[in-house]
């Protein structure tokens, strides 16, 4: 049976949703496809060229919004590429932990020449540039890092730690009510202003 490098990505990423990032093998990504193991290798060099691969293929097929539109400003640029970001990480089991460390594609100095361009327009040095966008993503990646562990072990929705503490207590209290969607979105936002006023 002949295979394509994207079946085998595919059906890596459909092992990577049953059995996580450390249970993924290319031993079973060979018999989801029904081929024997060497012929993963004709394509993929090693385990890391198939994280590699199939990080590319889920920012390609999952972060819609890689670019900015017509007449968008920075802030607003920024805001919609890390949530498309987030959700990207977020729609495969141990999204964010494939990502991190994985290499970038040629395509994507394409992206980057794109994005730096429309922040240069935007009245920012190229190297000023480059770290708003390292920095959001490296924020995104922990936070979903956390997120997928947290839903992967559940937290207690009592530490024990707030009785005769009634600071912590209003705390955890607001924390525990407050969705993720709410604190990513709140930490994306102190990073932009954080961005405007290291501009000024």
């Amino acid at each position: 049976m002949k295979i394509a490098k994207v079946d085998i990505v595919r059906a890596a990423l459909d092992v990577l949703n049953e059995v996580g990032l450390d249970k993924l093998s290319t031993r079973m990504v060979a018999e989801k496809l029904g081929v024997q193991q060497p012929a993963i290798y004709w394509h993929m060099t090693d385990k890391r060229a198939l994280i590699d691969a199939m990080n590319a293929e889920i920012m390609r097929s999952s972060h819609l919004y890689r670019d900015a539109q017509a007449d968008e400003d920075w802030k607003s640029y920024l805001m919609r590429h890390s949530l498309s970001f987030r959700q990207a990480l977020l729609s495969f089991r141990d999204g964010a932990r494939v990502h991190a460390g994985s290499r970038s594609e040629a395509s994507d100095a394409d992206t980057g020449e794109r994005q730096l361009r429309f922040l240069t327009e935007q009245g920012f040095e190229p190297g000023f540039a480059l770290r708003m966008l390292v920095t959001l993503s490296r924020f995104t990646v922990g936070s979903v890092l956390e997120e997928q562990a947290e839903a992967a072990y559940p937290p207690s929705t009592q530490s024990g730690q707030e009785k005769d503490r009634p600071l912590l207590q209003m705390a955890f209290a607001d924390y525990t009510a407050s969705s993720t969607d709410t604190f990513f979105t709140f930490g994306v936002n102190v990073i932009i202003d954080g961005f405007s006023a290291a501009k000024k």
